[in-house]
């Protein structure tokens, strides 16, 4: 029993002596000296290493001003700094650029505007003096698309010539019983554009080795002939198609159709200045724009 006690006791002593040991550890620890200088000291460097920083982006471009502001502010580790301001610099930066390339572009417009505004009233300067050509290429949507664009054009008329029926509609000459042809009749000033030039458009601007047919579009109506207002007009368009045969240049004969113009009968208000009216429809782009842009540097059209 006494050796009982004497070894309980012996624990309790060996315990209290240990909890002691690592009190006094404890507080040795809590104290020390340079723990506490390094707490002090540690939130004053980065307050330390934000001034400097503040002062070189004082002296700096604007960010507003230059992209390049803000690259700077995300590199000069002003964290608080650089969290607040990008968002702001970024857009204000992306309206700067918009609006320096939107003036840009204004500026290129409008001279461009005005170019085409001058090239425009150069090119209807014209003598006063006009003359009329006739001529069948197939549908006159694109035909009549491409003469308005030969420089001293005066109008482009959409119509029907060669048939034997006074003023046909146009559901009436698609039947292909009135003897018609697709026609355009240009209005031109011999000073500015001669016939023979007109000539080499209309030889352009369709097949003349298909005969009653031009692309998809089949029947009388879509033949290609040249109807000649005097002998002149005549002896031109034999003498260009003579050149042309002799040549081979369109590889198979010619079956173009030379006739004298004896009436002209316009199409329906709805025929006419189709491109310039439907230019972003389906028939149009795949039609007309090609075909306007393939021969606009061959024949020099505006």
């Amino acid at each position: 029993m006494n050796a009982k006690k004497r070894a309980f006791a012996l624990s309790v002593v060996l315990i209290l002596a240990f909890s002691a040991a690592v009190s006094a550890r404890h507080n040795s620890t809590d104290d020390s000296p340079d723990t506490k200088s390094a707490g002090k000291s540690a939130p004053a460097q980065p307050a330390e290493a934000s001034k400097p920083n503040a002062e070189k982006d004082s002296n700096s471009v604007p960010e507003a001003s230059t992209p390049a502001a803000e690259s700077k502010t995300a590199t000069t580790g002003d964290e608080s700094s650089a969290a607040a301001s990008p968002p702001q610099s970024a857009g204000a930066a992306s309206k700067a650029a918009n609006s320096s390339a939107s003036k840009s572009k204004s500026a290129k417009t409008t001279k461009s505007t005005r170019k085409g505004k001058a090239a425009t009233k150069k090119a209807v300067k014209f003598s006063g003096k006009t003359e009329k050509a006739t001529f069948a290429a197939g549908c006159f949507w694109s035909v009549e698309a491409v003469f308005e664009r030969v420089p001293g054009v005066i109008s482009v008329v959409s119509g029907f010539s060669g048939g034997i029926v006074p003023n046909p509609s146009y559901q009436l000459v698609c039947t292909g019983q009135t003897g018609h042809a697709e026609s355009v009749q240009i209005t031109y000033d011999p000073e500015l554009c001669t016939y023979e030039n007109l000539l080499k458009v209309f030889w352009s601007v369709h097949d003349p080795t298909t005969w009653n047919a031009q692309g998809d579009d089949h029947g009388p109506q879509y033949r290609s002939v040249i109807f000649y207002h005097n002998e002149a007009q005549k002896e031109a368009a034999l003498k260009s198609y003579k050149q042309l045969t002799a040549a081979g240049t369109f590889g198979a004969p010619i079956v173009t159709q030379l006739m004298p113009m004896k009436a002209f009968f316009p199409a329906e208000d709805y025929h006419q200045n189709y491109y310039r009216n439907h230019m972003y429809e389906q028939y149009a782009d795949f039609y007309i724009t090609p075909k306007i842009e393939k021969l606009r540097k061959k024949l020099h059209l505006r």
